[in-house]
């Protein structure tokens, strides 16, 4: 037979259990909905890069959320230009301008993103053995994708950090292997 303080630690241990999972359950990213893709006009999706172009009916999750920051942020990395004609489209979304491919510069997903609140601010980024310290200019939207708007391209996932070529060139990941790579990532001390 269970003593009183047996079962009380057993009640206890029970409900942390049960109140950690739902915490868990709580800090999880779930797709806010889907797109239909588009095909896209003739010429209008630029594949510099490994770009994928919208496929006619396909549907593509959207995020309005990306994972919990935290001090190691797990993320994917993937490749942007951010130069006029390049493979992000339109101008970055801080500052409405375009930015040189040899700066060190990056698009987060929506959620990271989180409304501008990370604009011009520097993060660093951890991966292949080395660390490099990028800004912030652009959104990588996971809530919108297959129009003009979004160069006929899918919305991002919900955990990209998507780099300008200067960012692969610090991390030392050869050529040939640039386009995606997983990371970390941190807000860098200002």
């Amino acid at each position: 037979m269970m003593s009183l303080s047996s079962k009380a630690s057993f009640f206890l241990l029970a409900f942390l259990l049960i109140t950690n999972c739902l915490y868990s359950e709580a800090q999880q990213c779930r797709p806010s909905g889907r797109i239909k893709g588009k095909k896209p006009p003739p010429g209008q999706c630029n594949r510099e890069n490994d770009s994928d172009c919208c496929e006619q009916g396909k549907m593509y999750k959207k995020y309005e959320c990306s994972p919990p920051v935290t001090s190691h942020t797990k993320a994917y990395l993937t490749l942007n230009s951010f130069e006029k004609n390049g493979d992000g489209g339109g101008p970055s979304e801080c500052d409405n301008q375009y930015h040189s491919d040899s700066t060190p510069v990056v698009a987060l997903s929506t959620g990271w993103f989180n409304h501008k609140s990370r604009c011009h601010k520097k993060i660093t980024i951890s991966g292949n053995g080395r660390s490099v310290e990028a800004m912030v200019v652009d959104e990588c939207d996971s809530t919108m994708g297959c129009d003009a708007d979004h160069d006929y391209q899918p919305p991002c996932a919900n955990n990209i950090v998507d780099a300008s070529k200067d960012v692969w060139e610090a991390l030392g990941v050869p050529k040939h292997q640039w386009g995606g790579l997983e990371i970390t990532w941190s807000e860098s001390d200002a």
